[in-house]
């Protein structure tokens, strides 16, 4: 008789009476397909895109290999390849320059503007798609704060009838979801009136709601130009260190008419992933953002990891902590190597 374990503290088995065995589930490939709990999809996917203004121009975000700024033109030849891969949804951000940002972002209005213009070219071109869009005033901000600045501070109330304004200007264009990504206190109940007020019933919400103040952003910050000119986030953005705040805030953008819930960052924040998908009835969304796109980028480059699998690894985390909808800069080479 032969013992798998001969120390004490071992549960003790008869090999030879042996019934239950995991690793019969694991033997080969067709039936580890067969039970297996999560996969990632392209369909899980909005691709995030940088505009610029300008014609034929495209630019490679240094600390994003392989993801680029486009004007118009491009951004549209962009989608098109996309869609060809099964992406079909996308969040577009606004690279603005310097001169037409100001303390209370007004260039979020201007209909003439390379932003809400481009808008309604993707949607004229290709009804078909899902359109994302992003609600912040640090795009378009001389400060590069998300909210209005008042005598050095970042004004809560203020900030909503600018932000709710952004929003109906973006869905005149005919974006399809509106992502409010500042953290402002009540910014979801003012938009959802604002649109309804206007129209836009059926336009939804996806909100920014466990959105912390996280060092993972500084290439999106550079995609952009929008830093912030002074001081931090930290009043607005969730503090790293709390979980359970994630909760209330996911209640109320709910109470005020959230579609979505986001999570973002997604790798340091698994459990508040799981934690909303466990704690409500909204689909939860997960930001897989710059930062972790660019440590994946730069160790595939040095031959330290390997890379698409690091990758698909990561992407599957995600959807198994419980995000029914991943924004990643991964999702156009991982539709590639899916084709």
């Amino acid at each position: 008789m032969t013992w798998v374990c001969s120390e004490p503290s071992c549960q003790f088995y008869n090999v030879n009476t042996m019934q239950i065995r995991p690793r019969r589930n694991r033997k080969s490939e067709t039936i580890r397909a067969l039970i297996r709990e999560n996969k990632v999809s392209v369909s899980d996917f909005i691709f995030p895109l940088f505009l610029i203004e300008g014609k034929q121009s495209k630019s490679e975000v240094t600390s994003m290999p392989g993801i680029f700024r486009y004007s118009a033109d491009l951004i549209l030849k962009e989608i098109e390849s996309c869609m060809k891969l099964g992406i079909f949804n996308f969040c577009v951000f606004p690279s603005l320059p310097d001169k037409r940002k100001d303390k209370i972002a007004s260039e979020s209005l201007n209909k003439n503007g390379v932003y809400l213009k481009t808008l309604r070219q993707i949607k004229k071109q290709f009804p078909e798609i899902t359109l994302m869009t992003d609600v912040a005033m640090d795009p378009y901000s001389s400060d590069g704060h998300d909210g209005l600045v008042q005598n050095g501070r970042i004004v809560n109330d203020p900030t909503l009838k600018i932000l709710s304004r952004m929003a109906v200007a973006q869905a005149e264009c005919g974006a399809d979801i509106i992502g409010p990504s500042d953290m402002m206190d009540g910014r979801v109940g003012v938009i959802r009136n604002a649109l309804d007020k206007a129209g836009f019933e059926e336009v939804s919400i996806m909100s920014y709601t466990a959105k912390y103040a996280s060092a993972f952003y500084g290439p999106f910050r550079d995609a952009l130009d929008s830093a912030p000119k002074f001081g931090d986030k930290k009043t607005y953005q969730m503090d790293p260190a709390n979980a359970k705040e994630a909760l209330r805030e996911a209640k109320l953008d709910s109470e005020e008419g959230a579609d979505f819930l986001m999570v973002k960052p997604a790798m340091a924040y698994l459990d508040v992933i799981k934690s909303l998908n466990e704690n409500t009835t909204l689909p939860v969304a997960a930001y897989n953002v710059s930062g972790e796109y660019a440590m994946v980028k730069a160790a595939g480059a040095k031959g330290w990891i390997d890379e698409k699998k690091v990758r698909d690894e990561i992407l599957l985390s995600i959807k198994r902590a419980g995000a029914k909808i991943i924004l990643t800069y991964f999702a156009k080479e991982f539709a590639l190597d899916q084709n």
